[in-house]
């Protein structure tokens, strides 16, 4: 299986990056990763290597991403305010630095987002807030609240919530969108959810879903028997859903 390793300095950042290249063509993934996660663990995990039948193939061609996750949303020591600064800086490299090097890399125009736990949160905030620029979007075990805790998932923003926080909040911004353009490009989105029936995040899937549905975005959302939130099944879900 083709194998790609990148790092460059981050100029939206300030600091170095890296990322794994899986396949040299296909539909491009930007693969999030888990809470303060990083490139490799999906490959460790098996998770690529679930994907291989369809990157060999041409199907897929995954990019693993890092996180700055323990600099932004998990940086307790810092405000809520610079934490969601810090977050809106790591979405301009992705939209400055990664895009483009997808699209120099791979001529194909369909653009997938996806990502387990945290990174099912920055897959489905992401192309939400950037539906234009995706075809399709996979969140599996995704908490799209921040600012709710959960079982034993505190709320990260310890109750501060400003205007960036809620645009990066899908569980608070889409059940008051209004705007019929915006709302257009999102009914073009294929966007799946999925989640197990022990999952400490299962009522906070239902309400997204509940919500696209009333806002007239079609998505699927699958509720796995079970804790579903581990490697294991998302080895699975992935070879179900990209």
């Amino acid at each position: 299986m083709y194998r790609k390793y990148h790092e460059w300095h981050s100029a939206a950042l300030g600091r170095p990056m890296q990322l794994l290249v899986f396949g040299e063509a296909g539909a491009r993934v930007l693969l999030f990763p888990t809470r303060k996660a990083r490139f490799y663990d999906y490959e460790n995990w098996g998770i690529v290597e679930a994907l291989k039948r369809k990157i060999e193939s041409g199907f897929l061609q995954v990019y693993c991403l890092d996180s700055i996750d323990g600099e932004s949303l998990y940086c307790m020591d810092k405000p809520p305010a610079e934490r969601i600064q810090r977050h809106l800086q790591y979405e301009q490299y992705i939209l400055q630095e990664v895009l483009p090097l997808t699209e120099a890399s791979n001529a194909n125009s369909c653009l997938m987002a996806a990502g387990c736990s945290m990174g099912a949160y920055h897959a489905v905030n992401f192309s939400f807030r950037h539906p234009n620029l995706l075809s399709k979007v996979v969140g599996m075990s995704g908490r799209y609240d921040l600012t709710q805790g959960m079982a034993s998932f505190p709320d990260l923003f310890q109750g501060y919530i400003d205007e960036e926080v809620y645009l990066n909040t899908p569980n608070r911004y889409i059940p008051n969108l209004t705007e019929s353009f915006y709302l257009e490009q999102l009914r073009q989105l294929e966007i799946t959810l999925a989640i197990g029936t022990e999952d400490a995040f299962l009522q906070d899937n239902h309400f997204l879903s509940q919500q696209l549905h009333q806002k007239g975005i079609s998505h699927q959302l699958h509720v796995w028997e079970g804790e579903a939130h581990n490697p294991l099944a998302w080895r699975h879900m992935v070879d179900l859903y990209l």
